[in-house]
């Protein structure tokens, strides 16, 4: 077909109709609410029976509506970080093509980075994995996310040592480690050179949210000595402009 594969409009009213019952909180009726976006009352009323039968509304007072347990039931199955992800993949497999390096999501867990994306050249090399956990406090996804946390969670978690050095340049002193996620929070991007894996180098940005919060952060790993490596000023956009992209299609 020459516009692709046709819509089903009726479908496409319900779920407006729906949309705006949830948005209303239970403070309007049907006829009200349907006035408001345009929808036919006669219409709107056959639409809120259907949906209450099958249990994905529930009847308020005054004839208004709200979420039923089928529709609570779905919410519970719903795994944000992973919702993320799947938003993630198709634009970090495009920036690992530009880049021609690593480019990696993380998500926070029990203090511990979880790897759910791993795309580009090299991936199979790195040491890391998808759905692999490691320590946050040496890794440039880590320092994003420990960074963004609220502040007493991450007092706790700088109180809960010993940081083990896993290279070099390791940061494990806490009042340090404190002063880098300080500053990470601050210049909105976090670098790992070479504290996780002596010659790697690392750059993260955040994932956020419209209040603030950062569920998940996304960066690009390259070898110190590798020929074409690129440099913050060059990287740190690209990274930008996903995380962007990112949380535009997972946050509207």
């Amino acid at each position: 077909m020459r516009n692709g594969t046709p819509q089903i409009e009726s479908l496409r009213r319900t779920l407006a109709m729906l949309e705006a019952i949830i948005a209303d909180g239970g403070h309007s009726n049907v006829s009200v609410i349907a006035r408001s976006i345009g929808m036919p009352v006669a219409t709107a009323h056959r639409q809120v029976a259907t949906l209450v039968a099958e249990d994905y509304l529930r009847a308020g007072a005054g004839g208004s509506h709200v979420a039923g347990p089928r529709l609570v039931g779905l919410l519970h199955l719903l795994d944000e970080k992973q919702v993320i992800a799947n938003v993630a993949a198709p634009v970090l497999h495009k920036i690992a093509g530009e880049v021609g390096s690593v480019v990696q999501l993380g998500t926070l867990e029990n203090d511990m980075v979880t790897y759910r994306i791993k795309t580009g050249r090299g991936a199979k090399a790195l040491f890391t994995k998808v759905d692999m956990q490691l320590e946050a406090y040496c890794s440039g996804i880590g320092k994003v996310l420990l960074a963004h946390l609220p502040s007493e969670q991450r007092r706790s978690y700088l109180e809960g040592g010993p940081f083990v050095a896993l290279t070099g340049r390791t940061i494990t002193d806490p009042l340090l480690l404190a002063d880098e996620l300080e500053r990470v929070r601050s210049q909105g991007y976090a670098l790992d050179e070479g504290e996780i894996v002596e010659g790697l180098s690392c750059i993260a940005v955040p994932i956020r949210k419209s209040d603030g919060s950062v569920p998940a952060a996304i960066s690009i790993t390259q070898a110190a000595n590798a020929t074409r490596r690129k440099g913050t000023d060059e990287l740190l956009p690209v990274l930008n402009r996903a995380a962007s992209e990112i949380q535009g299609g997972a946050f509207g």
